[in-house]
């Protein structure tokens, strides 16, 4: 069950999000619990993250933001991970799912998102939900704890087809 994120979630969030197999991809290094408010409070106070429930537990989180003026019909999807001891349940095919429809449901026709490219879990995930491969930015972030830089994919799915 998908519901908007809460102060109380800050622990399981973290959890989630500094786990070896999650943070790499998710665009911020190791931090301590202390110095996580910087990467959450936004998240919240943006009003438009997500937990994504199962049985009462959060197992994944996502951010969709919708654009405005001439891009009112598109939204960024990101942010997203799944717990790790819920990797290949179906909780993130359930999460993407509810999500799109969601989206269809507002108007959104044209979902966006920007994936590792040395994420090919992701990628692949993606590419079945039908996102397009629509550019690359090159050298588009670095990690501390790795040498060279990494580029990042970008996506595009056009919910009316």
């Amino acid at each position: 069950m998908r519901r908007l994120a809460i102060p109380a979630d800050l622990d399981r969030v973290f959890d989630i999000h500094m786990h070896e197999a999650v943070m790499p991809f998710l665009g911020f290094d190791p931090m301590p619990h202390e110095a996580f408010s910087r990467v959450f409070d936004p998240l919240f106070e943006s009003g438009c993250f997500y937990v994504f429930e199962v049985e009462g537990r959060v197992q994944g989180f996502y951010q969709v933001q919708r654009y405005l003026g001439h891009a009112a019909h598109v939204a960024h999807l990101g942010t997203l991970a799944v717990a790790p001891e819920a990797h290949g349940t179906g909780v993130a095919a359930a999460m993407m799912e509810d999500a799109l429809s969601r989206l269809r449901r507002a108007g959104v026709t044209r979902v966006e998102l920007a994936v590792a490219a040395d994420n090919p879990r992701a990628i692949a995930f993606y590419e079945r939900f039908g996102f397009a491969h629509e550019g690359t930015q090159r050298a588009a972030c670095k990690r501390a704890f790795d040498e060279a830089y990494v580029d990042a994919r970008m996506y595009g799915l056009l919910l009316s087809e």
